[in-house]
């Protein structure tokens, strides 16, 4: 035989590929479990690939941030514009262990507040928890026309506030939030996020100031936080009662200066 003939020998079938594999067939489904304090603890579903040599699948899903309606978590249509972030922490079979991340409100929320004539006021601090964190919180709130109770409207067609009103106002929203911020656990400032309508509460203290309307926790980022701990996690996922408990002394407010908020 002449050297150099019969060269298709070495080589496979003409055409010959390799068969399509499902690519799910190597995936495996895991249950996601929120904190006690909220009423649907398993909310949903995530995946990953199988453990497959070096690679660990609970490694993968660690640190996987997942952002959930709180209308789903509460079962509450009404709370329906509020966006919960959820950290997975911890992974126990095939349960994932999720801590909270972070807060926002939709965009449409936000749009369909946005209107002329009037001014909106921003605000955000930073605030350190008796456990350890760091959370900016973000605030935001309009302005209303003047009326009373009788009916007496205001003739003007605008509601602008000046700027000295709207500082004055702007460290309201910080004393505000620096007081929820510091005065117990990330827990029991999750649980007035959620319960309580701090809102409200803005706006009677800024009454003297200029009338408000729509004031709102914006946004709620986690900045930082501490060392992980199984036995402090373990304690966001305890079945009692008292959902979010003061833990710890109050950390003294450090000195803060008012922001005019950041993009939406």
């Amino acid at each position: 035989m002449a050297v150099g003939k019969n060269k298709r020998l070495t080589k496979g079938k003409k055409g010959s590929r390799k068969k399509p594999v499902d690519p799910f067939l190597k995936k495996e489904w895991y249950r996601l479990q929120a904190p006690a304090m909220f009423k649907n603890k398993d909310f949903g579903r995530t995946i990953i690939t199988k453990t497959a040599g070096t690679k660990i699948a609970s490694d993968g899903l660690k640190g996987r941030v997942i952002e959930v309606s709180l209308a789903d978590l509460q079962s509450n249509e009404e709370s329906a514009f509020r966006k919960i972030k959820l950290c997975i922490e911890d992974v126990q079979g095939y349960n994932c262990i999720t801590n909270f991340h972070g807060m926002d409100m939709t965009r449409d929320k936000v749009c369909s507040l946005i209107q002329k004539r009037q001014t909106i006021i921003e605000a955000n601090v930073d605030c350190r928890t008796s456990d350890g964190y760091i959370v900016r919180l973000f605030c935001i709130a309009f302005t209303k026309k003047f009326g009373t109770d009788k009916g007496e409207r205001q003739v003007k067609q605008t509601c602008y506030a000046n700027s000295a009103q709207c500082r004055t106002i702007r460290s309201k929203m910080v004393e505000k939030m620096t007081e929820i911020g510091t005065k117990g656990d990330l827990r029991t400032l999750v649980h007035t996020l959620v319960t309580a309508n701090t809102g409200k509460e803005i706006i009677e203290m800024a009454k003297p100031i200029f009338p408000l309307q729509n004031c709102f926790i914006r946004k709620v980022k986690v900045l930082k936080k501490p060392k992980f701990d199984v036995t402090a996690l373990m304690e966001w996922h305890q079945n009692d009662d008292k959902a979010a408990t003061d833990t710890g002394k109050p950390v003294e407010a450090e000195d803060t200066v008012a922001g005019s908020g950041g993009r939406y």
